[in-house]
């Protein structure tokens, strides 16, 4: 029952909600899954999952946690009740979160197309 799980969102479970919304979901995620995973884009995608699925919370011993990251982030999209465009919101505001954060962090070098930690 065990998986191999990360301790926050993985970059590795991105591609498989691509299905789980609508048209727009979709291109958001095809556009992610095609950037390198330091990516500002990629990294914001990550952080608005961590927020949605919770997994600041998340222990490892839970149920949650031994289902996998993956299981838990369809999880959490198929319960979603708000539309795509709330999700959309919730990634720009991710988005700018990163950035902020890149542009005042003294350990971060910003990049336009990557973050790397020094």
């Amino acid at each position: 029952m065990y998986t191999s799980n990360e301790l926050l969102f993985p970059h590795s479970a991105i591609a498989s909600l691509k299905r789980l919304r609508g048209p727009k979901w979709f291109e958001l995620v095809e556009r992610i899954t095609a950037l390198p995973e330091t990516h500002e884009e990629t990294l914001a995608f990550m952080l608005m999952m961590i927020r949605l699925n919770g997994c600041m919370a998340c222990e490892t011993d839970s149920y949650r946690a031994m289902k996998g990251c993956a299981a838990c982030a369809l999880q959490t999209l198929r319960r979603f009740k708000g539309e795509d465009d709330e999700l959309l919101e919730f990634y720009a505001q991710a988005l700018t979160d990163v950035r902020d954060f890149a542009r005042l962090s003294p350990d971060v070098t910003y990049n336009r197309n990557v973050l790397e930690l020094l």
